[in-house]
């Protein structure tokens, strides 16, 4: 979903009034959180949300992911996605970097910069890691692979080390293309997710 497509969808999401009353938890990313291939209540932002409903937590779970983002266009969309007021920002973000072999301190700032501005509006944030296949190099994926625990300790967010943990690598988990989760991945995407995204939460 292009950017311009999914502007009106976010308008009209700022402006229900359920949004108002619930807690928001928004899930910024690129195509492994908006669900690339499956369909949109099998992404794991909204298996994130059946989750929360069945244990008592009223929480609307946006998924504000856009296929072939990065961390620069993360960071040219935070301000927009803010003015959701979102309790929490899950922040998915750095597949399409390692994928074009983009520095690893650009991807360190631009993460770092959207952490910031998202605390400074109030939210809570997890830092959800992202690695790159072997056949990128050792030290490019060593380098890359450690941005995100040194984000995570500078802003003082939590980590949720890799967000494929459990994904990557398991063919009966991705579809042909070998990247993208299947719905039964995104379920354990979401399984994943959910001991470092609860202690976030308010009942």
């Amino acid at each position: 979903m292009s950017l311009l497509r999914a502007l009106p969808v976010v308008l009209l999401l700022v402006a229900s009034p359920a949004f108002a009353v619930d807690h928001v938890i928004v899930a910024l990313g690129d195509s492994l959180t908006a669900g690339l291939g499956v369909s949109p209540d099998e992404a794991y932002p909204a298996v994130l949300e059946a989750r929360l409903r069945r244990d008592g937590f009223e929480y609307r779970v946006v998924n504000a992911g856009v296929s072939g983002d990065t961390s620069a266009g993360g960071l040219r969309r935070i301000d927009w996605v803010l003015k959701l007021r979102p309790d929490v920002v899950i922040v998915a973000l750095g597949a399409n970097d390692g994928l074009r072999g983009q520095p690893p301190d650009v991807l360190r700032d631009n993460l770092t910069r959207i952490v910031e501005r998202a605390r400074v509006a109030g939210a809570r944030v997890l830092l959800a890691g992202m690695r790159v296949p072997p056949n990128y190099g050792d030290e490019y994926a060593r380098a890359f692979a450690g941005v995100y625990p040194a984000v995570a300790r500078a802003t003082g967010v939590p980590l949720a080390p890799f967000l494929l943990d459990g994904v990557a690598g398991d063919a009966r988990l991705n579809q042909p293309d070998g990247i993208h989760p299947t719905a039964e991945g995104q379920r354990v995407i979401a399984e994943r997710l959910w001991p470092h995204l609860k202690p976030l939460l308010t009942k």
